[in-house]
């Protein structure tokens, strides 16, 4: 190699360090400002629950307060395209869904975000199923009281959602092609304002979260018909599932955290050791809201979100499920 060539590397190498190196000071001295958790859904649901639990724990570890900022709308769609807009810096993080991150890439002919490309994983942080839930007024006690009354009278019964597309909405469809029943689709903005529609007998069923249908359950406002989990939560077990009744159906919601790409690997590194060390802190009021701790890294949570995202892609072609 010439002297000359060797000068030119060297300088090249040079320039490439110094630029890399504000962004290497700034990974050593954050945060050393407020941190905004943006939530792309309504106060109230499953993933605002978590967001809120765990805000408060990051808050502390990290030194700074952790905001959540709920921008609903579009079935998450607003609210994870801001995220994915925003500086990388580290000051701007996402509380991520199996709707915004896996189900709405099939769904949506174009995103105005790459759940892959725009974002890195950061942390899991929790996982539940959904419940089957009605309002007292329909008289309905269990899963087969449903399908003999969708089937005896189509098209009458409905259920809620967070929004088309959503894990509530896909659940419904799911139940309707597996049980065999047509049910009559009432989408809201988000999963809050479809619970007190149906808290208000608005309407007559929705696969809600956990978290959130839960309160209503135990205070007698809302029946539950059953859980979408495979098996009984040992947490619940007086809560059946609704594959105890139709077989092979099972659908589950998750959360995660995420930061912009190009947000530095180092403050990643330390939202995701934060974070997993607040999930053993956090375990007892996740049991109480019916969350179980989804401990992750960033590099298993990248793995498992391309896992999910071709199989809620199947899913929704096989429903022939799309929406504009």
């Amino acid at each position: 190699m010439t002297s000359n060539r060797r000068d030119l590397l060297s300088a090249a190498t040079a320039t490439a360090l110094l630029g890399s190196l504000p962004r290497i000071a700034r990974a050593q001295t954050w945060p050393t400002r407020p941190i905004r958790m943006i939530v792309a859904f309504a106060p109230g649901g499953f993933t605002d629950i978590a967001a809120r639990l765990l805000a408060e724990r990051l808050s502390a570890a990290l030194g700074q307060a952790v905001s959540i900022d709920n921008r609903a709308g579009a079935g998450g769609i607003i609210g994870t395209e801001a995220a994915a807009r925003s500086a990388p810096d580290g000051y701007t993080v996402l509380m991520g869904t199996i709707s915004t991150h896996a189900m709405n890439v099939g769904l949506y002919r174009t995103l105005p975000y790459d759940p892959v490309a725009d974002f890195a994983a950061v942390s899991g942080v929790a996982t539940s199923p959904n419940l089957l839930v009605a309002h007292p007024s329909t008289g309905l006690t269990d899963v087969a009281a449903l399908i003999a009354r969708a089937k005896a009278q189509p098209g009458v019964l409905t259920f809620a959602s967070g929004g088309n597309g959503t894990s509530s909405h896909l659940a419904g469809e799911l139940f309707k092609s597996l049980a065999g029943v047509d049910l009559l689709h009432v989408p809201f903005r988000s999963t809050a304002p479809a619970a007190s529609a149906l808290v208000a007998g608005q309407v007559d069923l929705m696969f809600d979260t956990l978290p959130s249908s839960l309160p209503h359950v135990r205070d007698g406002r809302l029946k539950a018909l059953g859980l979408t989990a495979a098996q009984r939560l040992a947490s619940l077990p007086e809560l059946p599932t609704v594959a105890e009744t139709v077989p092979g159906f099972e659908i589950g919601v998750w959360t995660a955290l995420f930061a912009p790409t190009g947000t530095p690997r180092a403050i990643i590194e330390r939202l995701d050791v934060a974070t997993r060390e607040a999930l053993p802190q956090l375990q007892a009021r996740f049991i109480e809201f019916g969350l179980e701790p989804f401990s992750a890294g960033p590099d298993e949570v990248a793995t498992y979100l391309r896992a999910e995202i071709a199989k809620w892609t199947g899913v929704v072609r096989a429903a022939r499920i799309t929406i504009d």
